[in-house]
């Protein structure tokens, strides 16, 4: 079992920066791959960013390349996701989920097993 709580989220302008954080506990933290999603009402979950193991690897969706960086610290047992350039489209609810069976992520969110609570962005124009 893995616990996740996702925290940093807020209410920011147009062109401001937030860094949302994932802290796990439990098992492992290492052995997860790790995803940050996103959803707005009524519409589906959809990945942000997702990172290897050990990091060495991460994926992003093409509306946040060269804006967003998602990075972990195993030895904090934590994922960051640093948003820059924040656009009023990036509002929306982030989650981050923990996949386990290897060491990649995955763009469907059926796929992890562990959700945090999720954390409201808000970016106003």
């Amino acid at each position: 079992q893995v616990q996740l709580v996702a925290s940093g989220g807020g209410l920011v302008q147009a062109g401001g920066s937030l860094r949302l954080s994932c802290a796990a506990s439990g098992r492992t933290f290492s052995g997860y791959a790790m995803g940050w999603f996103r959803q707005d009402p009524g519409k589906e979950r959809e990945i942000v960013a997702g990172i290897s193991t050990s990091g060495s690897t991460t994926y992003y969706t093409d509306s946040v390349k060269g804006r967003f960086t998602i990075s972990r610290d195993n030895t904090k047992n934590t994922v960051y996701l640093q948003m820059n350039s924040l656009k009023p489209e990036d509002t929306a609810v982030y989650y981050c989920a923990a996949k386990s069976g290897g060491s990649y992520y995955a763009n469907n969110p059926r796929l992890y097993n562990y959700w945090g609570q999720g954390t409201q962005v808000t970016v106003s124009s």
